[in-house]
């Protein structure tokens, strides 16, 4: 389950990147929101929930939670601990939520610079919460 995470979350992360790429350069060369702006969106939603079911299963085997159960204030203790027990779950939820909110405010814009406006706003601030809290050191 942990390979899998890990694995998918390149993914993940690579689709999240082009997206909010594709918005800003969308937004700033004033371009016609197409289908394949709307699927790279729906895309990046999708990815990004599947990444966190399975981060939601690993999690719950993981040794961090074990400890967090039984030994909450030691882990609060240790910032490498704390990053994978309570910082990087959390933070990627709020991140994933990000995309969510971002996905679902794009469909009631009426125009091409609102609808990637939003994309590269929520998809951009979950990008960043996201790159802030990767156990960048387990990546490599």
């Amino acid at each position: 389950m942990k390979d899998i995470h890990s694995y998918w979350a390149y993914i993940v992360l690579a689709i999240l990147i082009f997206t909010v790429v594709n918005a800003i350069i969308g937004l700033q060369q004033k371009k016609k929101f197409t289908d394949k702006d709307f699927r790279l969106g729906l895309f990046t939603l999708i990815v990004s929930h599947l990444q966190l079911l399975i981060g939601l299963g690993w999690y719950f085997m993981s040794p961090w939670y074990k400890a967090l159960k039984d030994n909450g204030s030691e882990i609060m203790g240790d910032k490498t601990t704390r990053l994978l027990a309570v910082e990087h779950p959390t933070v990627m939820i709020i991140g994933i939520i990000l995309i969510t909110i971002g996905w679902s405010k794009h469909k009631k814009k009426t125009t091409d610079r609102a609808k990637f406006k939003t994309f590269a706003l929520f998809y951009g601030l979950a990008l960043l919460l996201i790159l802030s809290r990767i156990p960048w050191n387990n990546w490599f």
